[in-house]
């Protein structure tokens, strides 16, 4: 069977990140009491092959349940959506888990749009090249947040068949309770009647298991944490010393979410040129990178329906405790 020719085109957003935009973000929230930096500025090149490595730790489960469930039941997941016209991927990476679900899928005799959203240029490289081997594709990569990318599909004419929105990974793990159900409503408000998204979202498990998987033994996620500050010394001209600053991550059992911290190690004076700041840090104090809230099975369906989607399916990988959501518009 002869592919449709594969068409790949980069959108450089106005989202995307620029350097007076981590400046400005790096000035705010480094102020701010509990000190803070936005998780979206840990995907630099570097940090998103740190991120790959993570999800290839035995302690970080998500990537291979996922996986899992996505090789048993992508390909009764794309025929149940019939006619499927397009898929689109928000935070993407390499590409990894939408070939699970095509690879799963019977052979196609129709033409598939994949829409593949992603901050980070080095991912969405990685992934249009692996995705562009399957027949009767055409890859679209857009250097995007997911806010931007969903804003622009909104406006987008439709699809001559239906749309399946992927957000897996637990990403929607990454916003507050606030957060989730604003992206969920502006996913939603990019659907047609009849279009789909399929959720991924990790479900809360034992603490130990939980701080194994954001503070493993090997070292990668610190790594992968602190190579912000090593971001901000390139960038920003600052002047962070890595040995002053030490990993650590802490499960909030009341707010259900594992929490990512750079504690200061001494006290020590920071100057980040191009933020304009200079900043003593005391010895335990703190600048919180990162959190990843963790679900329960119907708090999922909950705030899906809230949000205007109508929960069908629920699959859930024993193993990794990590849940697959499947609800239409």
């Amino acid at each position: 069977m002869r592919s449709v020719n594969t068409r790949v085109r980069t959108e450089a957003a106005e989202a995307a990140v620029t350097t007076a935009d981590f400046a400005a973000a790096v000035r705010h929230f480094l102020v701010q009491q509990p000190r803070q930096l936005p998780s979206r500025f840990l995907y630099d090149p570097l940090g998103s092959a740190l991120f790959d490595a993570i999800c290839q730790l035995p302690w970080y489960r998500v990537t291979a349940g996922e996986t899992r469930l996505l090789t048993q039941h992508g390909g009764a997941l794309l025929s149940r959506l019939k006619p499927l016209a397009r898929i689109v991927e928000l935070g993407a990476g390499n590409g990894d888990k939408l070939a699970a679900i095509l690879s799963a899928a019977p052979a196609r005799t129709t033409p598939l749009d994949l829409d593949l959203i992603d901050i980070s240029p080095a991912a969405l490289a990685t992934a249009s090249r692996a995705l562009s081997a399957f027949d009767q594709v055409r890859v679209f990569a857009h250097e995007s947040s997911y806010e931007a990318g969903l804003q622009r599909l909104g406006h987008e004419p439709a699809a001559a068949g239906r749309t399946l929105m992927l957000f897996l990974g637990s990403n929607i793990g990454n916003y507050d309770p606030d957060g989730a159900a604003a992206f969920l409503r502006q996913a939603r408000a990019a659907l047609r009647p009849g279009d789909a998204l399929l959720l991924g979202a990790d479900l809360v498990k034992p603490e130990a298991d939980l701080l194994l998987a954001y503070d493993d033994p090997l070292g990668v996620t610190a790594a992968f944490n602190r190579n912000l500050l090593v971001r901000i010394n390139r960038e920003l001209g600052g002047d962070f010393e890595l040995n002053g600053f030490a990993h650590r991550a802490v499960w909030n059992a009341r707010a259900s979410r594992v929490e990512m911290h750079l504690v200061s190690t001494r006290t020590q004076r920071v100057r980040v040129a191009d933020a304009d700041l200079d900043i003593v840090f005391r010895e335990g104090e703190h600048i919180w990178t990162e959190s990843s809230y963790k679900f329960k099975l119907d708090t999922v369906a909950a705030r899906l329906s809230e949000a205007g989607l109508t929960p069908r399916e629920q699959w859930i990988d024993p193993e990794s405790q990590f849940a697959l959501t499947l609800a239409e518009a």
